[in-house]
């Protein structure tokens, strides 16, 4: 479901150290030969020397940023029933640029597809939505001037695999894989996550240089041996090989990372290869159930207004195989995963500061999905989910039926943040308790340590386990999944 801004270093704070900027008042002059942070040479920022915020160019630098049942149905269409730049040169080959004779002023107050992507690209535009605004989301703000309208999302039946593929013509978009790993004695848990986001940058804008899409992704490992988690993230402007997200069915790469589903498969899979500094995943993730179409057959809403709504399915129970190598050391690892894909145009309600999901594989088969968006004073301005029990059976919870209530708190020596690190989930499928397998697994978007700039967006995303709470005294765990928490740090700034 977003992230805070933290726009300072773009919009006239001094720059944050080690990361370069503009000062106050500063201005910036392109010209075809200086390669800024959409080229593979971060020679913007006076006479080549830093980036400005961390997704923001380092996506376009294409850089890193280290921080951390039944048989599946045959794709169909499921209803409700089924619960060169402009004149001159060319630019660098695959790098992209400004074609002969062409420049480009950079004024830090001006945002655009790059704070939804900074204010480079003459005309540019953009914003972001739900995890999509964890990956990319603190560093992110909407543009002053209002966005296109709204396209794509309406009550429908979803089809497939036309929506295993990405919707260009829809705001903001996400692929988003979380499960647990197993090798020998130890237990890991992990996060993928792809976001695709559209810019206010006509798709047909003559100069090559434009955005008129943006990719982020996030991954993260948490060992509970270690007791750590280590996270990693990237960023690229669509094209020239360096991100895309096909159409027609899942296939999407950013910067050597790739998901991408195999239809031909006799179970459908998906398989996964992500490459950090600190570790290396190669997984193939098979599916064991059908879908989940969340909300009304797929069909969500996010918010009190009718379009804050989003197109959203689930695949619980995915089977994992693969690799995970770490220090050169290569082990087999076995698990199970869970993957969401949702599209939308809307943005954040105003009220909300942030919100609270979960979703959880219970042992027995069932999968659980929960989500509350939080005000201000931590009440909830609306909340949806599901419960699939181990038999098909599909219940889709109200608004008005689900509750968090938080229990033991965990403070962030880093961000100063208090999160609940234990939750009462109470829902039509009965009462649950959440709770955290480390209570550190807080996703700093600022950077991890490594002199690498971020986002800006601080959040909580982590491996947890289920528990039956209608009886506190039997204290049983019925199943794993994650947990994210965000606006705990800061409201979310969309």
């Amino acid at each position: 479901m977003g992230m805070t801004s933290d726009a300072n270093s773009l919009a006239g704070a001094a720059p944050s150290p080690g990361r370069g900027g503009l000062g106050r008042g500063e201005s910036l002059e392109y010209k075809p030969k200086v390669f800024d942070a959409f080229t593979s040479s971060p020679a913007l920022l006076r006479q080549g020397g830093g980036s400005v915020h961390r997704r923001l160019l380092l996506a376009a630098e294409g850089g890193s940023v280290m921080a951390s049942h039944p048989k599946p149905s045959a794709d169909v269409a499921l209803s409700s029933t089924q619960g060169t730049g402009q004149a001159g040169a060319a630019p660098s080959p695959g790098r992209g640029g400004l074609g002969r004779g062409e420049s480009l002023e950079y004024k830090p107050k001006v945002f655009d597809a790059f704070t939804s992507s900074p204010a480079l690209l003459r005309q540019g535009g953009g914003s972001v939505h739900r995890r999509f605004l964890l990956a990319a989301g603190g560093a992110f703000a909407l543009p002053a001037r209002a966005a296109s309208a709204p396209q794509g999302i309406a009550p429908r039946p979803l089809t497939f695999p036309a929506d295993h593929g990405s919707h260009p013509d829809t705001r903001t978009e996400w692929w988003y894989v979380t499960g647990t790993l197993q090798s020998g004695p130890d237990n890991f848990g992990f996060q993928i996550t792809f976001f695709r986001s559209k810019t206010n940058v006509a798709p047909d804008h003559p100069s090559r240089f434009a955005a008129s899409q943006l990719h982020f992704a996030h991954v993260a490992l948490t060992d509970l041996q270690a007791k750590k988690m280590q996270h990693d993230q990237r960023i690229a402007r669509a094209g020239f090989g360096r991100a895309s997200a096909a159409q027609g069915d899942t296939n999407l790469t950013l910067e050597g990372w790739t998901l991408k589903r195999n239809a031909a498969a006799i179970q459908p899979t998906y398989q996964t290869k992500i490459n950090t500094a600190n570790f290396t995943l190669a997984l193939t993730l098979s599916a064991t159930q059908p879908l989940l179409l969340q909300g009304d057959a797929g069909y969500s809403r996010k918010g009190p207004q009718p379009e804050q709504a989003s197109h959203y399915y689930s695949i619980p129970h995915l089977a994992v195989t693969g690799e995970l190598t770490r220090q050169g050391k290569a082990v087999a690892v076995t698990g199970r995963a869970w993957l969401d894909h949702e599209w939308s145009n809307s943005v954040l309600d105003p009220q909300a500061v942030g919100w609270d999901w979960t979703g959880m594989n219970l042992n027995n088969g069932g999968a659980l999905t929960a989500f509350r968006l939080r005000r201000a004073d931590g009440s909830a301005l609306y909340a949806g989910g599901s419960f699939r029990s181990a038999d098909g059976r599909l219940t889709t919870f109200k608004p008005d039926e689900v509750r968090f209530t938080p229990g033991r708190m965990w403070r962030s020596a880093s961000s100063k943040a208090n999160y609940p690190v234990v939750w009462t989930v109470d829902t039509p499928a009965g009462r649950f308790k959440v709770q955290s397998l480390l209570d550190n697994q807080e996703l700093d978007g600022k950077g991890n340590g490594n002199g690498n700039s971020g986002t800006g967006s601080v959040y909580w995303e982590g491996l947890s386990e289920l528990l039956d709470a209608s009886n506190p005294a039997s204290n049983q765990v019925i199943g794993r999944g994650y947990l994210e928490m965000t606006g705990y740090a800061g409201a979310l700034v969309i």
